[in-house]
């Protein structure tokens, strides 16, 4: 298995993508994929033999013939809910194996070749989407700068128009590369992901704001925690490169579904890991130059929450990540509206779940808490999901 390159084309997008076609040409959603095992191969009828792999053959059809690599099998296999266990009732020790031979009997013409698209190479990422990765700290830094430069109404446009360049900056990052979305892929997973960093630079001050006694009082921007962020949309963009790689790598040298998630869960913990150091020390360096508190632990969760629902949506499983992302949002309005909420008569309860978690471990815990228990959500699906063969037989986002 060593000696298999991966030549295969993209296995998410177009319609012309081999796990877009399987069983027989049907595609199936995300929380659709079957994934109960292929039904026992049936027992010899009279004296004739049974011949279980061409019988799973004939099932996934269109798999096998427009397959140009046993890897898409297994991946495709995979996907169905084909598991090392159920290769062994076809008689293989597992689902590469299975693959491999079923790759072998598809008749083919040796005169037309199945079309091969060269596997993306794996030592270093395209130079256009590692500049670009550069845009959305570039920009905020920029807004940054002119907001602590201006005041009055000029400060107001300059915080609206430094706004939307950073939101358009990085949309243009995340286009291209590791973290690009699937094509047809839909959800509400960016507006949601506007609304947290909006918390993450107005929420703090306005809840500090609402539990004083003087509500209309000035508050102050976190704006270092939002610059971090938007800085470590280069290194969250190479982390996901390197997942990527390393995952596709591991693929060839495995030996079984079993081993192959194995190895690569943790390698995903290992690049979140890399991930939160990276961001942690622009937190710090933000915090120093802009003087504002080092390291808030809320937008270390953010991060975290942000990365995993990225690396998600960009393998083909945007479900989760939009819901808690829009749960985390809702969550942290939901705090804000009830500390304002509380000022109406009669309505002074509705303040004390978040004044008491203010009042134990700051304004911050709000965020932290919220961002930090959807991060360990996605954390987990993540684990099952991202360990998957099929979810890295394509290299996500590459073109």
């Amino acid at each position: 298995m060593s000696e298999l390159r991966w030549d295969g084309p993209e296995m998410s997008g177009g319609p012309e993508c081999g796990l877009s076609r399987l069983d027989h040409g049907s595609s199936r959603p995300e929380g659709s994929v079957r994934t109960s095992p292929e039904p026992e191969p049936a027992p010899a009828s009279g004296g004739g033999a049974v011949d279980p792999v061409k019988a799973l053959m004939h099932r996934h059809r269109v798999l096998c013939e427009r397959a140009v690599d046993p890897l898409e099998i297994a991946a495709g296999l995979e996907a169905h809910g084909v598991t090392d266990r159920t290769a062994a009732r076809f008689r293989h020790r597992d689902v590469f194996s299975l693959a491999e031979e079923m790759y072998a009997r598809v008749p083919r013409d040796p005169e037309t070749p199945p079309e091969r698209r060269p596997m993306p190479p794996a030592s270093a990422p395209s130079g256009g989407w590692a500049v670009l990765a550069l845009l959305p700290g570039a920009l905020c830094a920029a807004a940054v700068s002119g907001v602590r430069l201006t005041h009055g109404q000029p400060r107001l446009v300059v915080a609206a128009a430094g706004a939307l360049a950073v939101a358009l900056g990085l949309r243009v990052a995340l286009r291209r590369g590791p973290l690009r979305v699937p094509l047809g892929t839909t959800g509400r997973g960016g507006t949601w992901t506007c609304w947290l960093i909006a918390y993450a630079l107005l929420g703090d001050g306005l809840l500090v704001a609402g539990l004083t006694d003087d509500p209309d009082g000035l508050w102050s921007l976190a704006t270092a925690p939002v610059l971090a962020l938007a800085l470590s949309c280069a290194p969250a963009l190479w982390c996901a490169h390197l997942l990527s790689v390393r995952a596709r790598r591991k693929i060839v040298a495995s030996r079984g579904l079993a081993d192959f998630a194995d190895s690569v869960k943790p390698l995903l913990l290992g690049v979140l890991a890399l991930y939160l150091c990276a961001l942690v020390a622009l937190l710090a360096l933000c915090g120093t130059v802009l003087d504002e508190s080092a390291v808030p632990a809320g937008a270390v969760a953010l991060g975290a929450l942000l990365l995993l629902a990225r690396l998600l949506t960009a393998h083909g499983f945007p479900h989760a990540p939009a819901v808690v992302l829009g749960a985390a949002a809702l969550t942290e309005t939901g705090a804000l509206a009830s500390v304002f909420a509380s000022r109406l008569p009669g309505c002074s309860l509705l303040a004390v779940p978040v004044r008491t978690v203010t009042d134990t471990w700051g304004p911050g815990a709000v965020p932290t808490l919220v961002c930090g228990i959807g991060a360990l959500l996605l954390l987990v699906h993540a684990t099952r999901t991202l360990t998957r063969a099929s979810a890295h037989a394509r290299p996500p986002g590459v073109t």
